[in-house]
């Protein structure tokens, strides 16, 4: 047997914030660490879903310590206004967990290639603006969620946004593969500042949300979105399973700086194991590039970490 949400350690006294919380992975991985005594911030773009993922929570962990709080990670200006309304000095925990798949081409209220700007940049401006409370924290984490989907490409630094040419599930792709060289750079980075905090990745594998459907759904294709729920209902595993490797890496003791957490069988289903990664997500130069092209899109200058 292998691990399971009842080996996550006593979360009491800790405080998590949770992006994307309202469904899916992330309500899976905010119930969880509720349910283990954590008090947690359920981060979401709308406030209506996520009142109701409050008060599902609450019904089901009783007792259980749970807020909302409104973020739009495509829209900057949400991004620095939750940031700056966050009631609390310390973070034991960052799960940069919301996302959208394989969506049309779009734009960010700021100009960025919708999955670009979600995935990716807006978790980056994020993560830099609580950095302080994370620093504050001993034994403080940060998991940010990628997917075994990142083989399909490597980042384009002359094409970050996607305005030569758009492929949705390319796209999607380079923004996974974004955020592990985040998770990359950022390890590095505390570590060269001398913190203990740990920045680590995971991914869900195949697990059956909403997230597959939502693309085809805009679009009005019908029949893409049925082919989806099929697959869903055929190879995926549940969310409650899917959520394990972030919960994982968020928690179980032992986990290190830049560590990759998926499930074990063929990076698609089981129980939490270290994860294969494609070789340029570990590429030094490549994520000193992204990092300072992020720093300069954002505008959110990672100061406490310079040396």
């Amino acid at each position: 047997m292998g691990w399971t949400a009842q080996d996550i350690p006593d979360q009491g006294g800790r405080t998590a914030l949770v992006t994307g919380a309202n469904s899916g992975l992330g309500y899976v991985t905010a119930r969880e660490l509720a349910r283990k005594g954590a008090r947690v911030v359920l981060a979401c773009r709308d406030e209506t879903r996520g009142r109701e993922a409050v008060e599902r929570l609450r019904a089901e962990v009783p007792g259980a310590r749970a807020e909302l709080g409104r973020l739009d990670l495509g829209d900057l200006a949400s991004v620095r206004e939750f940031a700056a309304g966050l009631p609390y000095d310390r973070l034991d925990l960052l799960v940069n967990n919301a996302g959208v798949m394989a969506v049309p081409y779009g734009t960010t209220a700021d100009g960025f290639e919708t999955q670009f700007g979600i995935n990716y940049l807006g978790h980056f401006a994020l993560t830099g603006l609580l950095l302080p409370a994370l620093l504050a924290t001993p034994g403080a984490r940060i998991v940010t969620v990628s997917s075994f989907l990142h083989v399909m490409a490597n980042i384009d630094p002359r094409d970050l946004n996607s305005e030569r040419h758009y492929r949705r599930w390319t796209a999607y792709a380079r923004s996974k593969t974004a955020n592990l060289l985040f998770t990359h750079e950022l390890a590095r980075r505390l570590a060269a500042h001398g913190s203990h905090v740990v920045a680590a990745a995971a991914h869900p594998g195949y697990a059956a949300t909403n997230l597959q459907t939502a693309g085809p759904r805009a679009e009005g294709r019908r029949g893409a979105e049925r082919a989806m729920e099929l697959a869903n209902r055929v190879f995926a595993q549940p969310a409650e399973a899917g959520a394990l490797p972030t919960l994982y890496a968020a928690t179980a003791p032992g986990v290190g700086p830049d560590s990759f957490w998926g499930p074990s069988f063929a990076m698609w289903r089981g129980s939490p194991a270290p994860s294969r990664r494609a070789p340029w997500t570990s590429n030094d130069a490549a994520a000193t590039r992204l990092w300072a092209a992020s720093e300069r899109l954002t505008g959110v200058p990672y100061d406490a970490l310079r040396t």
